[in-house]
């Protein structure tokens, strides 16, 4: 049984996107309503934060000091010194907004959309942002596109589409980017947890937030479920590894109506067994 605890003073509405940043020894995340991303030394105790121009889905690390964000239907950059905000691409969609991303093997920020009305209808999609500002489609027919994480070898990709209920997994191309003979290895429901952002440790294990059920899923690569854990806030997010030896579990959650006084909305962690598979850099 692993013991979350939540760090402090740390509730949002929408907790989402944890990165870590390992130059910094800092972890840092957002509350995608607000707009705001926030930052916590991990070592010092030191805080900030950054409010952008609208809700942030995710983001990541770039070169120095930036951060590359999904924000609404745009992609952006971040300078965390300046506060300076610069216009990078922009995904031009109706009805979404954009949603869990990450930076891939191949160098690219991969960022999905979701249907951001009450149909959730199927009219979302995976994009593959370059570093020299190309868009690129790369999967349609989604709801909420999330989930994305990559093996340690940069040779799978993992996908899920929440909404959808199913969990994939992709032949990938570090080199090219390319994904090709996706494997649906879970379909969730509610009471499962449906699958929400990811992370994938260097054992193989793929980490799935189930949000609608407290839980923590996990799968080996051949689709095989392991036990879940039990998470102390009603509805986790996306998990994160950090600390210096990786070995830091962040899990971010959010707030819902009945939350009262618990801890939910809060970034939770705990100690693993098992260091986690490093996020790159974007290269732009």
């Amino acid at each position: 049984m692993l013991d979350f605890k939540p760090i402090p003073d740390t509730i949002c509405t929408v907790a989402e996107s944890p990165v870590w940043d390992a130059v910094n020894q800092a972890l840092l995340w957002c509350d995608i309503p607000k707009g705001q991303i926030f930052e916590l030394n991990w070592q010092s105790g030191t805080r900030r934060s950054w409010t952008l121009p609208g809700p942030v889905g995710s983001f990541g690390l770039a070169q120095g000091q930036h951060l590359i964000i999904a924000c609404q239907h745009d992609i952006l950059f971040l300078n965390r010194d300046t506060g300076g905000i610069t216009h990078f691409a922009t995904i031009p969609e109706t009805g979404t907004r954009l949603n869990d991303g990450k930076t891939g093997p191949d160098g690219a920020f991969w960022v999905g959309s979701m249907d951001d009305t009450p149909a959730k209808q199927p009219v979302a999609a995976l994009y593959r942002v370059t570093p020299d500002g190309r868009v690129e489609r790369k999967l349609s027919g989604l709801i909420t596109s999330n989930g994305l994480a990559w093996s340690a070898d940069g040779k799978k990709m993992y996908h899920s589409d929440s909404r959808g209920q199913r969990l994939d997994v992709w032949d990938f191309s570090p080199a090219t980017g390319g994904m090709t003979n996706r494997k649906q290895i879970a379909e969730l429901n509610d009471a499962q947890g449906r699958p929400d952002g990811g992370a994938t440790d260097t054992a193989g294990i793929y980490w799935s937030a189930g949000v609608t059920a407290g839980l923590l899923n996990r799968f080996t690569a051949e689709g095989e479920m392991l036990p879940a854990i039990p998470f102390p806030a009603a509805a986790p997010t996306m998990p994160c590894f950090g600390g210096e030896d990786l070995k830091t579990l962040f899990v971010t959650s959010l707030r819902g109506p009945a939350a009262a006084d618990r801890p939910d909305g809060s970034v939770f962690f705990t100690r693993v067994a098992t260091p986690g598979v490093p996020i790159p850099r974007f290269k732009g």
